[in-house]
């Protein structure tokens, strides 16, 4: 599925951890499962060769082994798929198999493992938690999600600045679209950037609760008497009471993925156009798309150490024989901040979504409170540097897959 900022520390994680723990070889999949149903696998260690390759790795943006949307089909209609599956891997001698994703990539661990232990198979299936929109069950949080949080409050506050900057003496709305089907945790972020030296967003949606588009107006026709701009940080995914999705109201993309996923964008753009038809006022739409989950020179440190961190335990969960299982992060402590590693059973995670409690939004749904703040603070701290050359970050590449 979708990369994130710190996805390829996981990759680390994994890669350092098994060859510290003997591993003859260590494959990475090309474009995941369905590049491995093509035979598609390269040998890391071609392109992993010192130290300052995983620290590299740990720094670039993106999935360097690529990403796929492809859904197993359940292991009692179509078995052809995993006898080829399982052919591959018995042929390449493969004990522990390591899937770094989101619900979905989570679905695969469960539908591998179950067929494994159906068919008498060796292998060891573990998942590794990736995902921006935080929406996997039985973890604190997802590794992914605090640096997308960390670039949403920083652009947002860097919007704000710029709106109030730009507005002499004219009414402006902003309204910024933020990644976020079901879930809102990324939205939420936005709250962040609000601190001594600006105000945050006036307003924020998120697509846990019913979109109202008429009192959405009459909100920011009541804040334009008292400030010349308003900005507005809203989910991609906010439904109006039909069920239908705001981006389908005005020209949405008809393209749905192999998991039944539409593609939302044009929420912003469509809002935009009902304050500035029915206010009259200037309007910006913004949307940060995939600069949300690729900005990898503004990551957390305490994500992309956590990325590192989950990664290594699924080779050790995996080594020491678990299998159809997640690895997840739980939080000691808050102050400080501290987290640990854990392991649950996969098919307690997979195909379910973790939303935002509804008492982390504001009575009227137009704010996230104080504890949904305290929850994402820890996870944006610290940064990561990126290997400079030249003035622009250095990535790992393997050049054309």
């Amino acid at each position: 599925g979708g990369p994130t900022a710190v996805i390829n520390s996981s990759l680390a994680g994994v890669y350092r951890t098994a060859v510290d723990r003997g591993a003859k070889k260590v494959y990475g999949m090309l474009y995941g499962i369905q590049g491995l149903l093509d035979e598609q696998y390269v040998d890391l260690s071609k392109y992993i060769r010192s130290d300052l390759d995983v620290e590299i790795l740990k720094r670039t943006p993106s999935a360097f082994l690529g990403t796929c949307r492809y859904k197993l089909p359940d292991i009692h209609e179509n078995q052809e798929i995993y006898v080829k599956i399982f052919e591959i891997l018995n042929k390449l001698n493969i004990e522990c198999f390591i899937y770094i994703g989101g619900n979905d990539s989570m679905d695969t661990i469960k539908k591998l493992s179950d067929y494994a232990i159906l068919t008498g198979q060796s292998q060891k299936f573990v998942g590794v938690p990736k995902t921006i929109d935080n929406d996997l069950a039985l973890t604190d949080h997802t590794p992914g999600y605090g640096s997308a949080a960390k670039y949403i409050a920083t652009s947002t506050k860097e919007v704000i600045r710029d709106g109030i900057g730009f507005s002499y003496k004219k009414q402006q709305v902003i309204i910024i679209e933020i990644m976020g089907r079901n879930a809102g945790w990324l939205t939420g972020a936005a709250a962040l950037s609000r601190g001594e030296d600006c105000d945050g967003p006036d307003l924020i949606y998120l697509p846990e609760l019913t979109f109202d588009i008429e009192k959405f107006t009459a909100k920011v026709r009541k804040l334009l008497v008292k400030k010349d701009v308003v900005v507005v940080a809203v989910s991609e995914g906010i439904r109006i009471q039909d069920g239908r999705y705001v981006s389908e109201l005005g020209s949405a993309s008809d393209y749905v993925d192999a998991f039944g996923h539409k593609q939302l964008t044009g929420t912003a753009s469509y809002l935009a156009n009902v304050i500035h038809r029915d206010i009259g006022c200037k309007t910006r739409a913004v949307e940060f798309s995939t600069l949300q989950r690729s900005a990898a020179h503004l990551a957390s440190r305490v994500d992309v150490n956590e990325a590192f961190m989950v990664g290594g335990a699924a080779v050790k969960a995996a080594d020491e024989g678990d299998s159809g299982k997640m690895v997840v992060i739980d939080r000691v402590s808050d102050d400080p901040y501290q987290c640990a590693t854990g392991i649950y059973d996969v098919h307690k995670i997979a195909n379910g979504e973790k939303m935002v409690p509804r008492e982390w939004i504001t009575k009227d749904g137009t704010y996230v409170t104080e504890e949904f703040i305290d929850y994402v603070r820890p996870l944006i701290q610290g940064d990561s540097p990126s290997v400079m050359v030249d003035g622009i970050p250095r990535h790992l590449y393997m050049g054309k897959k």
